[in-house]
């Protein structure tokens, strides 16, 4: 699964948040049937970077758990940093007109406001109030040679 692209997006008075079909059917939460519909129509929302929030599925979810219970438990950060954010995470399920609804406590961490954008992140989706999604890209597109070099390793 490879989740991609930018979806302006609206949150309700009650913090449901349709997902797009397309990242649905990438995220293989579309098409489930009634006995299936609970587990395949899970996400899980947690805290993002740069505040966003982040959406997993079941599956992508438990691959970061993995990756983060293969760092040394002693260490203070990952203690720190697992308990921020396994205690703020919440499952939340997809309902028949493919929505998901946004835990308020999550809503005032990102800043969420009416307008929102999804951005696909590889096997992940953030959810970004859209003027800091704005503003993050203004900041970060004058510099996108730059990250690129860092980010496959040649300006080290």
């Amino acid at each position: 699964m490879l989740l991609t692209g930018t979806f302006p997006r609206t949150i309700d008075e009650k913090h449901r948040l349709a997902i797009p079909k397309r990242l649905r059917d990438a995220m293989s939460l579309a098409n489930a049937s009634d006995d299936e519909e609970k587990s395949a129509g899970a996400i899980f929302v947690a805290p993002g970077t740069d505040g966003s929030l982040a959406l997993y599925t079941e599956e992508a979810f438990s691959r970061l758990a993995e990756q983060l219970a293969s760092s040394p438990p002693t260490g203070q950060d990952v203690r720190a940093f697992s308990r921020l954010f396994y205690a703020q995470a919440e499952r939340v399920d997809l309902d028949r007109q493919g929505r998901i609804r946004i835990p308020p406590e999550l809503v005032k961490l990102a800043a969420l406001d009416k307008d929102v954008v999804l951005v696909g992140v590889r096997d992940h989706l953030e959810l970004w109030d859209k003027a800091r999604w704005e503003a993050y890209l203004v900041q970060q597109s004058a510099q996108y040679d730059q990250l690129a070099e860092r980010a496959f390793g040649g300006g080290k």
